[in-house]
């Protein structure tokens, strides 16, 4: 490792930001012995605050109808090839039943923007999963909506919610997506959700379609100034329905380097280690736990749907009950030193 190198690691450690170009260089510069130094200091950081501790978030994907069109989206409205589902409220009540007797406590709604999914409807899904567990945590993952929709499911009892910016550069925004939808709004949904007093997630696609090393700089000093809750970021993978087909794969390795440096810029960040981590590698759950995550996402939603809720090629975890996806995930935590919790695993600021 060079001098230069072992200076932007340390300014990093010592001061959890850097300017872009440094964000930039940090990047190009990257070797496995580099790689290593981040995500040691990421994982001593992490366990400074949450132990050996990793959370799992139970997924419940209660729709697969989308009005959008993102180019990278096996899901996206265009897609005459997908099976349309839609859960009915009892399936989703019943999902968490089941999640909360396996030790559950954080549940995810995630689905595209379906306008079925009215805010009458949804916050009555929301006051019966809390009233009847009223211990847990719900995190809502659908969308861009209102600032008047948000209110109104806060308020129905609903404590975190994901919205992935995608990609902090305008100009990259535009390229993934089809005229109609705005970086800007993006943007300013994370903000009103901040306000009114979310939990709130962002993330980005690592690899995606003509992404750039100064992009993802970008990506890095946003997270750094917005200080999100939980940070979702895992690899583009390309699905065969969509004019993203043939573009490669984001990689393991640059993923894994940004959880550690995510996880360095923002140590008390909720940081998983996604499915499509363990898509790319059979273990690349793992992978990103050492590289400093400390979130899993075991899949909730009926089996009869799970491989119609397909964003990307190859998804895993499509058929197993859902008793069968906790015990893997719990021995495969436990194989590299870590513990499965199932408390609701709010973020813990650090001092």
């Amino acid at each position: 490792m060079n001098e230069r190198q072992k200076y932007l690691a340390d300014k990093l450690e010592n001061e959890h930001s850097l300017s872009l170009a440094e964000y930039e260089e940090l990047l190009v510069s990257r070797t496995p012995e580099l790689a290593s130094l981040l995500a040691g200091r990421a994982v001593s950081l992490r366990k400074s605050i949450y132990k050996n501790h990793v959370y799992v978030r139970g997924l419940i994907e209660i729709s697969n109808i989308c009005k959008n069109d993102c180019y990278y989206c096996g899901i996206r409205k265009s897609n005459k090839n997908v099976q349309r589902y839609r859960l009915e409220k009892e399936d989703i009540l019943s999902c968490a039943e089941e999640g909360y007797r396996l030790g559950f406590r954080t549940f995810v709604l995630q689905g595209g923007e379906d306008a079925f999914f009215t805010d009458a409807y949804l916050c009555d899904i929301i006051r019966n999963i809390k009233e009847r567990h009223p211990d847990t945590a719900l995190t809502l993952s659908l969308g861009e909506r209102s600032r008047e929709s948000y209110i109104a499911l806060f308020e129905a009892g609903a404590d975190r919610y994901l919205l992935r910016h995608e990609t902090a550069d305008k100009e990259h925004y535009k390229k993934l997506h089809p005229v109609g939808m705005s970086y800007d709004n993006r943007m300013e949904c994370l903000r009103i959700l901040r306000e009114t007093g979310y939990q709130v997630g962002c993330g980005f696609m690592v690899g995606s379609p003509f992404q750039t090393y100064a992009e993802i700089a970008k990506d890095l000093k946003f997270i750094e100034r917005f200080k999100p809750d939980m940070c979702g970021i895992g690899p583009f993978i390309p699905h065969h329905d969509t004019c993203f087909k043939d573009m490669p794969a984001g990689t393991l390795e640059l993923t894994c380097f940004l959880l550690s440096v995510i996880r360095i810029i923002y140590p008390s960040v909720l940081l998983p280690a996604t499915t499509a981590l363990g898509t790319i590698d059979p273990r690349g759950r793992e992978r990103g736990i050492l590289a400093g995550a400390n979130v899993v996402m075991p899949n909730l939603s009926p089996v009869s749907v799970r491989k119609k809720y397909e964003l990307y090629d190859n998804k895993i975890c499509t058929g197993e009950e859902s008793a069968e996806c906790v015990k893997c995930l719990s021995d495969r935590m436990k194989s590299i030193g870590y513990e499965i919790v199932t408390s609701r695993g709010d973020i813990i600021k650090n001092k």
